[in-house]
Order: structure tokens, then C-alpha cells, then sequence
């Protein structure tokens, strides 16, 4: 088939954004869900990096530029993504030198071409780091059903109540697309640490988390998580995207509540699958698109190692848990359901490949040659409802506690 010819006035298409596509619109028609079907692919991928005036920027991850792609010792190239400034106070134990300069992109990347990656990448996930090689196989599946529990049968009409403790944008764009779908849905966030992207990056926000309730619960409060475990237990689905220490730290006993509560569904977001070794590695949407192979593929076409869209491993997951959601909860089944960033882009990729290999390598070959193009133009969404302020709704779920 005859692709056409990107434009150059607003960059080329984001590769994957057909596959993404195709997910909501299958999503739309086994389910009846129009709002679903009438959403594009394209926009989802896109409307960050196009309404924050993104530029592709080769081994520079978009926007802000958290995430670089950097050569090893050994030939292999080693995303590490730096957001929070304590990752930063972490970098002179990655790379064995208490003199590095660690807000210098220079000496870190000069420090980075004399170690070997799988050594750089084992090293940081050991230490907690967003970390990852162009050249990893996924530790874990796509997608993984962790535990199983009773079943629920939910009458005609039933309107899903789903609790989004989850961040940033996979969970919380699983949670639009549920509320696309009709559901209820409840953003909680903790007192102490509100959604980043609330200040970061507001309009990305608002259209990811409008028309949902919000709760601030403080997690430090033994009275405040009985009350938040207690709403848990009404709901229908749960989203989060926390490793398993920092679940527990929550006092959330994932297990525990599927077993217990007929009918459960917990989609658990994970950089790099939720059990094992790997379930403790920290993964974000730019170096788990790397760790899953997209950054490698378009190198192989383009000879030009670079990130492949805006934290592309994000909306592919956020599109994926609703998809897994949606039919966990058409079979009645209490589950809880491991969703792996890196994995899920490396399945997006083959399952690219496989319905049109010619399309996919094209796109992949125009973006790895379009460094410093701006992103592709996507009009910006109108809000269809309002954005509720912080914890504006914590006293209407949670009787009993303050309002903040």
C-alpha cells in the first residue's frame, strides 16, 4: 500500500499510533462503547507532544528532555531517565565515581561510554533508577493474571465504580478510557505527594483525569487508609501503579482484597511486570519504549539510535489495561492483572509488524530521520467535564475525614 508523505510543518506520524487505534476501536465494538470508538489512536499518543509544542529530539527524550540515550564501553546504549533530583544524588554509586558531576549531561554521559550497559543496567535497577538497554529482552509477559478470586455477577445497568491510585499517564489514561466508557471513577492522590503531572504538565491533566472524583487520603494515617481500603472493597475495578514494597508501605494488600471481593478487578501498571525481580524495577514511558525494543527497530532502519514518540510505552499501556479491564469485567471474575510497560511495547511492535511490516518500518524509518521536526500536529481535545480540584470529593467517598 501507498503511505502518504508526512508533512513537514508538523512532523511525522508517531509510529504505533494505527495499532493504538485499532485497540480502541475494537474496544468500541465488542462493547458497544462509541466514546471509545470515536477516539483516535494518534490523538492519545500525540496530544501531549503536541499541545506542550514537543520536538523530536533523537537520543533526548521530548519535552523536558528526562531521558537520554547514551553509547557504553561495549557498543550498547543505555537510556537513563533523571526526573527526580534524588535519582540525580544516586548517579556517583551507578557509576563508581563520588567526584561525578551530577547535573552535567556531558560527564555523565562520558561516564557512561566506560562501563559495559548490562552492567550500567543492572547496577541502577538496583538502586531503584529508571534504567534500561536498546538491546533487553522483557522480563516479563504483556500482560500476566496474578491471582484469581470469586466471581460477581453485576446486574443490567450496573455503573462500574473504578479507584485510580495510580500517576502520571498509563494508569490515569486507563481510568479516562473508563470513564469514556461510562464508569465512575475516583482519583486518588496522597497529601504528601499529588500526581506529578498535576503542576508538571496541567493540560495533559485535565483532559486525562476530567469527569473524575477526587480523593486526598493521607497515607501516613492508619484512620484515613482503613477508609480508603474500605471504598476499595465497594469498587469494581482498582488502577495503580506502585512496586510491591511501596504497596505494602500503602497498607493495600492487593492479594487479599481479589481474593476477598467478588468480582475485583486490580490492574496493576508496572515498568517491567509485577512479580518477580522485576516487579521492583523502576520503569517510565521513554526507557521502557527503549527496553522493548522500539528504539533498537528503528536504528536497524534508520541507522540512528533515538526515542521513539513522547514516553510511547504510557498510552500503549493506557489503552492496553483499559482493553484488559473491560474484559475482566465482562467475565465477572475477581482477577489481578500485571501489565508490563516494556513488554507491552515490544508486543505493540510485533503485533505492528505483523498486520502491515511496510507501514510500521516507513514510519519507523521517517522518525528516526526527523530529529528536531516538531511532533505531529493533533488538535487539542475539548474537556467534556469538569476537572475536580484536589480532594474536592475526599469527604462525599470517605465519610468522616476533613475535606482538604
Amino acid at each position: 500500500m501507498s503511505l502518504p508523505k508526512p508533512d513537514p510543518r508538523t512532523g511525522p506520524a508517531i509510529p504505533l499510533a494505527r495499532w493504538a487505534d485499532r485497540q480502541l476501536k475494537a474496544m468500541g465494538e465488542t462493547y458497544g462503547l462509541t466514546a471509545l470508538s470515536g477516539l483516535e489512536g494518534a490523538t492519545l499518543m500525540g496530544e501531549r507532544g503536541a499541545n506542550g509544542g514537543y520536538r523530536i529530539g533523537g537520543r533526548i527524550s521530548a519535552g523536558l528532555g528526562g531521558s537520554r540515550l547514551m553509547p557504553t564501553r561495549d557498543g550498547g546504549w543505555f537510556a537513563l531517565t533523571l526526573i527526580r533530583a534524588e535519582d540525580r544524588e544516586l548517579l556517583p554509586a551507578l557509576f563508581g565515581d563520588a567526584r561525578l558531576a551530577i547535573d552535567d549531561p556531558a560527564a555523565i554521559a562520558a561516564a557512561t561510554l566506560q562501563h559495559d550497559c548490562a552492567d550500567l543496567v543492572k547496577r541502577g535497577r538496583a538502586l531503584g533508577l529508571p534504567v534500561a538497554s536498546a538491546d533487553e529482552v522483557p522480563a516479563s509477559p504483556p500482560v500476566t493474571v496474578m491471582t484469581r478470586g470469586q466471581r460477581r455477577e453485576r446486574p443490567a445497568g450496573h455503573r462500574p465504580l473504578v479507584i485510580d491510585l495510580s500517576a502520571i499517564w498509563a494508569g490515569p489514561l486507563a481510568g479516562h478510557l473508563f470513564w469514556q466508557a461510562g464508569m465512575e471513577v475516583v482519583k486518588v492522590e496522597s497529601r504528601t505527594r499529588p500526581d506529578l503531572i498535576r503542576r508538571d504538565d496541567p493540560t495533559t491533566f485535565d483532559l486525562i483525569n476530567q469527569g473524575k472524583a477526587n480523593v486526598l487520603v493521607d497515607f501516613a494515617s492508619t484512620h484515613e487508609k482503613a477508609a480508603l481500603i474500605a471504598l476499595i472493597r465497594s469498587a469494581d475495578v482498582v488502577i495503580e501503579s506502585s512496586r510491591p514494597r511501596a504497596l505494602r508501605h500503602l497498607g493495600i494488600d492487593a492479594e487479599t482484597l481479589v481474593r476477598e471481593v467478588p468480582g475485583l478487578v486490580w490492574l496493576s501498571v508496572t515498568g517491567h511486570g509485577a512479580s518477580g525481580d522485576a516487579a521492583n524495577w523502576v520503569g517510565i514511558g521513554n526507557d521502557c519504549g527503549v527496553a522493548g525494543g522500539l528504539s533498537r527497530a528503528m536504528a536497524e532502519l534508520t541507522g540512528e539510535i533515538g526515542y521513539v514518540g513522547d514516553a510511547i510505552a504510557d498510552p500503549l499501556t493506557g489503552i492496553t489495561a483499559a482493553r484488559e479491564g473491560l474484559a475482566a469485567l465482562r467475565s465477572g471474575e475477581a482477577q489481578r492483572i500485571g501489565l508490563s510497560m516494556t513488554a507491552i511495547s515490544a508486543m505493540a511492535l510485533a503485533e505492528e509488524r505483523a498486520f502491515n511490516r511496510a507501514a510500521i518500518d516507513a514510519e519507523l524509518r521517517a522518525w528516526g530521520t526527523a530529529a528536531g521536526q516538531p511532533f505531529p500536529h493533533v488538535a487539542r481535545r475539548v474537556l467534556q467535564a469538569e476537572v475536580h480540584e484536589i480532594g474536592a470529593d475526599t469527604t462525599r467517598y470517605l465519610p468522616g475525614l476533613a475535606q482538604c
